[in-house]
């Protein structure tokens, strides 16, 4: 019998399991698109003003994703994202199965909608979303449920969530400067969320426990019916 290296067995399987993961994960991204970017039924508020906060020369927020990126986090971090790990202590794994299955479909309708630019006034995947645009769409999209037009409003409704480290997936998660909110996000779980940025910027994933958005956090609210 042939002498083999440890490990050299193992190569061929690790490549393999590599090429086809990057496979999976164009495929995911390419299918994402037609599925989620909907018409959304033409409305009255369609023209109403936008509420992300305006972009700066100094800005810090992350680039967009480029699609490859967006390929790789629907192909790798999905699962994560949907399903959190017990050993994570992510709350939602304490919730009823069908409050479970309602968040997954959440996220998988803003996920699908990352790299949709941001438009002023936006509220429609074809030709892009404001912060509330788009977490107005998710919630009518995903579960019918009807949030108001803007952040500020929104952050009316629902339940308080004093406590970020209670926060669930599909929470929502408000920002704003001097108390007065501005800016809308849904919590993804691991302290990210999805969002609208600002003008310039694509829907992404930003970080909620460090840099500009922790410092412009002011709350968090639990939609009514999940």
């Amino acid at each position: 019998m042939p002498h083999t290296t440890p490990g050299s067995l193992a190569a061929p399987t690790f490549r393999h399991r590599t090429k086809a993961r990057f496979a999976i994960a164009a495929a995911m991204a390419l299918m994402a698109v037609p599925c989620f970017a909907q018409q959304m039924p033409s409305s009255s508020l369609a023209g109403d003003s936008a509420d992300a906060p305006a972009p700066v020369a100094h800005n810090t927020l992350p680039e967009a994703m480029s699609l490859s990126d967006r390929a790789l986090l629907l192909a790798t971090d999905m699962n994560r994202y949907l399903v959190p790990a017990a050993a994570a202590g992510e709350p939602m794994t304490q919730l009823p199965a069908e409050e479970q299955g309602k968040i997954k479909t959440v996220l998988q309708r803003a996920m699908a909608l990352l790299g949709t630019p941001y438009r002023w006034g936006g509220t429609d995947p074809n030709k892009g979303f404001d912060c509330s645009g788009l977490v107005g769409y998710v919630f009518r999209n995903a579960l019918g449920i009807e949030l108001p037009r803007v952040s500020r409003d929104m952050a009316q409704t629902g339940q308080l969530i004093n406590d970020r480290a209670k926060l669930n997936a599909g929470d929502l998660v408000f920002f704003g400067r001097r108390g007065r909110v501005d800016h809308v996000g849904i919590y993804v779980g691991e302290g990210r969320f999805v969002h609208a940025p600002s003008r310039g910027k694509d829907v992404q994933v930003s970080d909620l426990d460090g840099g500009y958005w922790s410092q412009k956090f002011i709350e968090a609210r639990r939609v009514d019916g999940i």
